[in-house]
């Protein structure tokens, strides 16, 4: 990446802000939705509205040419873990407050560093491990007293993991495929494996319904192109720890509509994801500097 490329370190921070706050607001229209709806309905028509706003742009950058892929078999694992794992938050979101979904979700960090070791066979130091473990007391912690653990709690850590696998295979893909080609067979492989469970689970929304729906496909295609343009003006250890904002806009999110406030669990979690995994972004920041 060039120094014209990441020189905007401010715009790229608030670029990323707002594509976080629009992610939040995402899943509060899927929360909206409720679960009346099933989770991998809610995946299959946000991925095909948002096919609209991302393959045109995808297009516009490179045309055909740009999504030529030398590993189908790893943009099919990938699209396969993404949608899971997208499908698994919405399961959570759909059933718990936003903030408690949202302080999970933020542990993938986490899970990326410890799943790179064998994935992607990373040498990872005993300060990154030493963050990793604690951001896993966290988790815990956020998770709520033992005993009083929700099922969809635990899925929205089992979608934790789905993605982080999902941000290895991504990482692993950029050597050899644009990020087009990475965003067009998400879409593509994404809606493809969606759509495989619609015959069994399709309930047809009404019409104050699909209106929550095309928002949540417009709202998660326009923060994915604004994630890559913050990504692509600055440096993800600067543009990366912004992600943490996610748990403040749901936490708002869930005072100012349902009057919801976080608990000790989720407050005491959200501090200690948060703290391990500032410290992880900071150390490979370090270890790539050092090399």
């Amino acid at each position: 990446m060039s120094d014209r490329q990441t020189d905007k370190p401010a715009l790229a921070i608030v670029i990323m802000i707002i594509a976080v706050a629009m992610l939040v607001a995402m899943n509060t229209t899927v929360k909206l939705i409720g679960p009346g709806f099933h989770a991998f309905q809610v995946t299959f028509l946000r991925n095909v509205v948002a096919a609209f706003v991302l393959i045109p742009f995808v297009m516009w950058n490179g045309g055909v040419a740009t999504l030529r892929t030398k590993r189908p078999g790893l943009q099919l694992l990938r699209s396969v873990t993404g949608v899971t794992g997208v499908t698994c938050y919405f399961f959570a979101v759909q059933r718990l407050p936003l903030g408690e979904v949202m302080v999970i979700s933020q542990a993938v960090p986490l899970f990326v560093t410890a799943l790179a070791v064998p994935l992607l066979k990373e040498m990872v130091g005993w300060r990154r491990w030493c963050a990793v473990a604690l951001g896993f007391v966290g988790v815990l912690l956020a998770l709520g007293p033992v005993g009083q653990v929700s099922a969809a709690g635990l899925v929205a850590v089992t979608g934790t993991a789905l993605w982080s696998v999902t941000i290895l295979t991504i990482r692993s893909l950029g050597a050899t495929d644009s990020p087009a080609a990475t965003t067009f067979y998400y879409m593509v492989f994404g809606t493809v494996v969606a759509g495989l469970v619609q015959p069994w689970i399709w309930k047809t929304p009404e019409p104050g319904t699909w209106v929550l729906f095309i928002a949540a496909g417009i709202l998660g295609g326009v923060a994915q192109l604004l994630i890559a343009y913050a990504l692509q003006i600055g440096k993800a250890s600067v543009v990366s720890p912004f992600n943490y904002t996610a748990i403040i806009w749901a936490m708002l999110i869930d005072l100012t509509v349902w009057n919801v406030l976080p608990t000790f669990w989720t407050l005491g979690g959200a501090t200690i994801i948060t703290i391990a995994g500032l410290y992880i972004f900071r150390r490979e920041a370090v270890v790539k500097e050092e090399r």
